[in-house]
């Protein structure tokens, strides 16, 4: 992570029947990042039918999607990991702000 700093990845996986699985991740190319914000150019992404969404961190240690968050929403889901960084520091969203069950193995 860029602490203090927003960082982001990119969430690789599938859908299947609702279920949204997560197998990998990917950097995305020309991200920027800063205190309050962390984004990517969505053109300059190559084509890849796996891409199912992004984690981004929340330094300040809100896991809530901020209105520009939900703005600039990729994919399926966005998975916001707040301040400590920690396996119960991470919440998932769909693109309307509503809270999507987790499991992390």
């Amino acid at each position: 992570m860029k602490h203090p700093n927003e960082g982001i990845l990119i969430l690789k996986g599938k859908s299947k029947n609702g279920a949204i699985t997560i197998d990998g991740l990917a950097i995305p190319p020309f991200n920027f990042t800063g205190p309050t914000f962390a984004g990517f150019p969505h053109s300059f992404l190559p084509f890849d039918n796996s891409y199912i969404g992004i984690i981004h961190s929340h330094p300040s240690g809100s896991a809530e999607p901020s209105v520009t968050d939900l703005n600039n929403f990729f994919g399926l889901v966005s998975l916001i990991i707040k301040f400590p960084y920690d396996d119960d520091s991470i919440f998932a969203w769909d693109s309307s702000g509503n809270s999507i069950p987790l499991i992390v193995d």
